[in-house]
């Protein structure tokens, strides 16, 4: 079957992770992606781990579907080759800082007087303009700034986060917008600027607990939300963790107390309805960690899904693969490379039944599809041999 996006061209003048997540995923959905890569370095992460050289798990959990072609963007023929890509693509993706590609001369406004169809998504730390448009900005820094951090983490030991969020939450909306444009294009036929960043993307993401906030005025942390949703998570007695989830329906804290045996909570004034579990959530969670000490966790979870009650191991990533309804829904894909041999890749989230995402590229090496590209955009040999000389590509 061919892909969603078959027949979209995309430049991409990404590296890291939130604008290369986002190539990856129109990439997924059939996208044609070229990305450009300096001479010699590449993408900062073919280089986060040493092994395997330029080649590294970072990267090709970032980059598949995608072709690689060397340009060194701050020469004048590099320029020049990169706008003549430029003439017939459909969407070009960057996000270095903001300003960058406008003094290499190759912003929206340069290219869109070639190719006024042209969608440019830009995706920055802090948004194109601004008191911080200046400023260095990472994954942690979009966090910390859009109050993401301060509800996955305890304000009084505070931690840095052990995922990228506001990384890949950038890529999603980034993805979001280009479609969106793409959509638009059809109809009106029309190209346009697109931008989003680390900061906006995680805004927007944490827009109901903002909400929440702005309609009570009750400043949310990290225990918020697992009083109001009643989450719950404990150390059974064999040392493994879970988590129960009772939510709202009132069947759920029904059964729970039907596991533990206390079905004197029903009735308590302190525990009868989902506000007053919510004003004593302290006390409830003693009692059941003090519970669950007991037994071993497989037990629990076992009573507790018999009582239908919402609950669930606590996978780390190594046991994630080993669930049976993560292998019934077949989440991993397999490439093979010629040099380093057999990669697996996560695949896409989404299910298509007509037009399925799918890994049909692995991850390129550095300058893989220089030449290639460049013979198809009508550059000759002598020129593409001279370019190669001067180190353009």
């Amino acid at each position: 079957m061919s892909g969603a996006l078959e027949g979209i061209k995309i430049l991409d003048l990404t590296n890291y992770i939130a604008g290369p997540f986002a190539t990856m995923l129109l990439g997924d959905l059939g996208a044609e992606v070229y990305k450009i890569e300096t001479p010699g370095e590449g993408d900062p992460f073919r280089t986060w781990e040493k092994e395997p050289k330029d080649y590294s798990p970072s990267f090709c959990g970032l980059n598949r579907n995608k072709k690689s072609v060397t340009l060194n963007l701050k020469s004048r023929e590099g320029k020049e080759v990169f706008l003549r890509l430029a003439r017939d693509a459909d969407v070009i993706v960057e996000n270095l800082r903001p300003g960058v590609v406008d003094r290499l001369g190759i912003g929206y406004d340069d290219v869109r007087t070639i190719n006024p169809q042209i969608i440019y998504c830009s995706i920055s730390a802090f948004g194109q303009d601004g008191p911080y448009r200046e400023k260095p900005g990472y994954d942690t820094i979009g966090q910390a700034l859009s109050g993401l951090l301060s509800v996955l983490t305890d304000l009084e030991h505070p931690q840095g986060p052990g995922t990228p969020f506001s990384d890949h939450l950038a890529g999603i909306y980034g993805c979001y917008g280009i479609l969106a444009a793409i959509a638009a294009r059809a109809r009106t036929g029309k190209g346009q600027k697109v931008e989003t960043s680390l900061l906006e993307a995680t805004i927007s993401f944490l827009g109901l607990s903002i909400t929440q906030y702005l309609a009570r005025g009750v400043v949310p942390k990290m225990s918020t939300r697992v009083r109001t949703a009643q989450v719950y998570a404990f150390v059974a007695g064999d040392g493994l963790p879970f988590v129960i989830h009772l939510s709202h329906p009132p069947k759920f804290w029904l059964g729970l107390t039907e596991v533990i045996g206390r079905p004197d909570l029903r009735e308590d004034a302190r525990t009868k309805d989902r506000h007053s579990r919510i004003k004593n959530y302290d006390m409830i969670s003693e009692i059941l960690a003090a519970h669950f000490k007991t037994g071993p966790r497989d037990h629990w979870l076992k009573l507790l899904e018999e009582k239908d009650v919402p609950c669930a191991p606590i996978r780390n990533l190594a046991e994630v693969f080993e669930d049976p309804q993560v292998q019934h829904l077949d989440r991993l894909v397999t490439v093979t490379d010629p040099e380093v041999g057999t990669l697996r890749l996560v695949k896409n989230g989404i299910n298509l039944d007509q037009t399925p995402p799918r890994v049909f590229l692995r991850p390129p090496k550095l300058g893989e599809n220089t030449e290639e590209t460049l013979r198809a955009a009508g550059y000759t040999a002598e020129e593409i041999r001279s370019f190669r000389k001067k180190q353009i590509i």
